[in-house]
Parts: structure tokens; sequence; C-alpha cells
């Protein structure tokens, strides 16, 4: 390590890297001066830092488009409203931290280490399905091989060397008959379908699709619960229905989200890509992307449309728990459905702690209950049921 650094070098480092103007060397340094100070931190020159929401907003920024191409096991971000994590070659959050050091003394500050899991501890979901066939089959797709599955009608069903099903219809001119088949997922559970139309579908823990087999000449109709991501092939002479509790969603050819558990308090759809209309209790919304429409369940009202971050909101396709100022009743319901476990609760007011923060759904239980202590929570496991205590 050279010499001192400066703190006009530090500003210099440091906007360099929020602006992604750094040089490999650049980022060499900045990483030293960070790792080498997390045990005396320095002073940040005020005028870099005097709006610490505007600092806060652009690291959270940088942070998510780089945990994108680095997908390690975990990231951490501090709990508080503001940031601090253990440095990395690309996922700097220095000067934020320490900033906070300066200006909140008491913010708790992370640092990276390595969880021992515990004894019997709770795996993480994994890939898993059941398909009802027409006839009432049923067909457990983890055991079945890579291949032909199944034929109804004039369409078959195959298996391929990822895992995923794909519905193949031989006659695409011919009308047919309605087959309609469901894909249940389970409580810790994920799994993708690709429908005759080439539409592909990803489902969530707790969630199901249900559709034909092959597609009726006049549009495409499918039922979903839970949470599905849809990546609808176009085709601007078919539309493209999604059926979910008391919500319609129609497109011709889009990517998009649908957050439709039963025991969340809104129906939440977000468009990444194209367009979507929403209709529910007699109105209807046209989403732009980057917007997401909320539907309340229990409640009639006004559809309310929102800007919102759909990288936040597709995280768990890719494998990753992303949570932005969220409350612990809101994680604990995604731990439940992903972890299979029951969640209790000791203590008042356990909606006022938030976390923010990006995890691996790949981690153990005992590992992803670790990162949220920093939330001033603590979590007693008996199985497959966790007690979250405020004191």
């Amino acid at each position: 390590m050279q010499g001192k650094i400066t703190d006009d070098r530090i500003k210099a480092l440091a906007s360099k890297w929020l602006n992604k103007t750094i040089t490999p060397d650049e980022q060499k340094e900045f990483a030293e001066w960070y790792n080498n100070g997390q045990n005396s931190p320095v002073n940040i020159p005020s005028a870099f830092a005097e709006d610490e929401k505007a600092l806060k907003d652009r690291i959270l920024l940088r942070i998510n488009e780089s945990l994108k191409q680095d997908n390690r096991r975990i990231r951490r971000i501090n709990p508080k409203p503001w940031i601090s994590i253990a440095a990395s070659l690309l996922i700097i959050a220095g000067v934020a931290a320490y900033y906070a050091q300066n200006k909140k003394a008491q913010s708790e500050k992370i640092v990276s280490q390595k969880v021992q899991p515990l004894n019997n501890d709770v795996k993480p979901g994994s890939i898993k399905a059941i398909l009802t066939l027409a006839n009432g089959n049923k067909l457990d797709l983890n055991d079945t091989k890579k291949g032909l599955l199944a034929t109804q009608g004039k369409t078959i069903l195959k298996k391929n060397k990822d895992g995923q099903i794909i519905y193949v219809q031989a006659n695409k001119n011919e009308g047919p008959s309605l087959i309609y088949n469901t894909v249940s997922v389970p409580v810790g559970g994920q799994y993708q379908v690709v429908l005759s139309d080439s539409t592909k579908v990803w489902l969530n823990s707790a969630s199901s699709i249900t559709f034909p087999v092959a597609f009726s000449k006049t549009e495409r109709r499918i039922t979903i619960t839970g949470e599905v991501y849809l990546e609808v092939t176009k085709n601007k002479h078919l539309p493209f229905r999604v059926v979910t509790g008391k919500q319609t969603i129609e497109v011709l050819g889009t990517h998009f989200n649908i957050n439709a558990y039963p025991d969340e308090p809104s129906i939440k759809t977000t468009l990444a890509e194209g367009s979507v209309k929403v209709t529910a209790n007699g109105q209807m919304v046209v989403l732009k992307p980057q917007q997401q429409s909320d539907v309340l369940n229990d409640k009639f009202e006004k559809i309310s449309v929102n800007n919102v971050d759909v990288d936040n909101v597709l995280a768990w396709k890719n494998g990753i728990f992303q949570f932005d100022d969220a409350e612990i009743p809101f994680i604990m319901r995604e731990i439940a459905r992903w972890y299979d476990v029951q969640i209790k609760y000791e203590g008042n007011n356990v909606a006022q702690r938030r976390f923010t923060g990006s995890i691996s759904r790949n981690v153990t239980l005992s590992e992803l209950l670790n990162m949220l202590k920093y939330t001033g929570l603590e979590f007693k496991t008996e199985g497959h049921i966790i007690t979250v205590i405020n004191k």
C-alpha cells in the first residue's frame, strides 16, 4: 500500500467509481484504501457527501448493477438507511460507509464473515414441481427423465436437458379443442415452463399456472396463483390474457411479473418490457416499463401505479432475495415460502423493523437469519418453526 491517501484523492476515486469511469488500477487503489481503513475511519470531505440521500441512492444503484455481474453467495447492505459493506474489487461502498460512521456514530457496521451453518440446518428451496395432466394423472417433475413425457391431442410435452418442460403444438393451423394442464410449484420450490406458443414462464414458490396445452384461435388465456414471471411471445393477432383473483392482464407480447400470493395485501403487476393492460374492479390501467400496478385484495379501491426498480422485483428469478427498506413481516413471508418454514412472533412493533440488502437464495436458513440479526431482532429456530423476537 502506498503512502497515506489524501481526501482529494479519495474524492476523485469515489467520483470515478460512482460514474463508472474508474480504471482497473484505480479500482485496486480504492479497494486497498477501503480494506486498510476498516478499523480507522477517515474524514470524508463534506463537499462530497453533503446530500446524504442522493449519495445513498447512487451507491445502491451501483451496487445492484454490480450484483448482476458478481453473483456470489452473500451481498450485504446495512439495515440502517445508510450503507456499510465490506469491500470487494467491484462492490465498494466505502464512501457511504465512512460517511455514515462520521454522521451516525451509533450506526451498525457489517463486515463480511463466514457463517457456520447450524446442525440440522434448513436448506434453501430447489427446482421442483408437480404437473397435473388433463386426465388427472400427476407427474413429479423431479423424478421424470428428459425427453417425451406425454402426448395430449396434437401437442407433445417434453422435458429438456435443463429440466424445463416444453409444450410443442404439432399442427398450429388446426383449431384444437382446449385441453388444460396445471403446473404447481410447492413451498420451497421453483420451476420454468415453455408454453405451446413459446411463451416462457417462471414460477416462484407456492405458485401455479393452469393453461391449455394448445391455445385457441381467438386468445391465449392462462390462470395463475402466487408469483409468476412471463416472457410472452409476440402475436398481434392473438392477445395473451392472465387471470389471477379479481384481476386480468392483457398483452400482445411483453415481459412482466405478477405477485398474487393470497397472504400478501395486494396483487402487484410489474412491467419489464412492452406494455400491459391491467383490469380489476371495473377499472383499467396501461403500464409502461418500470411501472407497477397495485390492486388491494380486500378493498375496492382505485388501481394505483408506481415507478419501481424492476431488477429488485425480478431478483427472485435470478436467485437473489432483494429487499429495499422492506418490513420484517414481508421478508419473513418470503422466507417461509422458500425454506418451507412457519413463522411466529414475540414482542411488539416487529413491522417497524426494516432491512435493505441482497442475499443469495442458495444460502441455508441459519446464514440468512444471521444476516437479519443486524436489524436488532433475534431468531429462535426449532425444526421448521422460526420465532422472531423483538425485545
